[in-house]
């Protein structure tokens, strides 16, 4: 309100008789006289190489004469250029046309159609370049799998092709395990590691006795809950009486070359005996438990434990 006030009075104090005195038009064609002409131009002297460069652009000036020339802009492909994810877009509209066009198709049964490695969202993000969400992906790799349910014999090239940028590179469900066979002295041979301990063991059917670094599992283990966790696999199977174990263990401390020694001797007895392999998969002896010491941090004590607080 008070610079309203001022304005007020400011315009009150200016003076409003005075009047701006023009120059006369004389006095101004006087001093433009006076002064000296400079003369200028807007293009550039013409070098001797642009002549055979303006002939050329006459000449096609000339040719076109009938032609109605008018400008066009650059027009992306898909309209999907301006959205933030165009590639994603062009691909879910691509299988949205496809899922409508091929719907009535025959399909397999989800179990007789072969297995697929299809694309994680992360790994179809790192693939694209676009954050694509989770609740978008999940939609289209669902027409995907519907697709891919179309019987073999009658899915059409284009289907295939739409389907191509959701597979992986490779397909995990193709890979089979290497078998381990047995040599020529009937010893199968298994590997089991936990934490920092690695164990290397060999069966071989015989009356049960076991050898670890060359000497009596009562000498390498002295705790028995490390020499029951070594023979857990045999145990819980009732071979302990049918296989004799040689084995190797470096590494770690007791538990952990104990609980080591079982995986490998599980993964050797499974040799053996295949049918074996899911009851020693459900007592823990082949699943590698990959659980380790967590490392110091700076600033603590130890993993997790800080120093005590001290006021002052």
């Amino acid at each position: 309100m008070s610079s309203l006030r001022y304005g007020i009075r400011c315009l009150r104090a200016f003076p409003t008789s005075t009047t701006k005195k023009w120059p006369s038009l004389a006095g101004s064609t006087q001093s433009k006289k006076s002064a000296p002409k400079r003369a200028f131009a807007t293009t550039t002297p013409r070098r001797q190489g642009d002549d055979a460069l303006m002939d050329a652009l006459n000449s096609m000036g000339s040719e076109s004469e009938g032609l109605i020339t008018t400008y066009a802009r650059p027009m992306p492909v898909s309209p999907s250029y301006f959205s933030r994810l165009p590639q994603f877009n062009d691909s879910f509209v691509h299988v949205q046309e496809l899922s409508r066009k091929y719907a009535r198709l025959p399909t397999l049964h989800p179990s007789q159609v072969e297995r697929v490695a299809w694309k994680t969202k992360d790994q179809y993000r790192l693939a694209i370049g676009e954050h694509v969400k989770a609740r978008d992906y999940a939609a289209c790799i669902a027409l995907v799998k519907r697709l891919n349910q179309i019987h073999p014999d009658l899915m059409p090239e284009d289907v295939k092709a739409g389907l191509q940028p959701f597979k992986r590179d490779l397909n995990i469900w193709l890979n089979r395990p290497r078998p381990i066979p047995i040599d020529k002295f009937g010893r199968s041979h298994g590997v089991g590691k936990r934490k920092s301990s690695v164990a290397r063991a060999w069966l071989v059917e015989g009356t049960g006795e076991v050898l670890i670094n060359g000497k009596p599992i009562s000498d390498a283990f002295g705790r028995i809950h490390d020499r029951e966790s070594a023979l857990w696999g045999l145990k819980s199977t009732d071979r302990l009486d049918k296989y004799n174990v040689w084995a190797l263990v470096g590494g770690g401390g007791s538990t952990g070359q104990a609980e080591a020694l079982a995986m490998a001797i599980a993964k050797a007895l499974v040799v053996h005996e295949p049918p074996l392999k899911t009851p020693l998969r459900r007592a823990g002896c082949i699943t590698r438990d990959p659980r380790t010491v967590e490392r110091k941090k700076a600033g603590h004590l130890k993993a997790r434990k800080s120093p005590a607080w001290v006021k002052r």
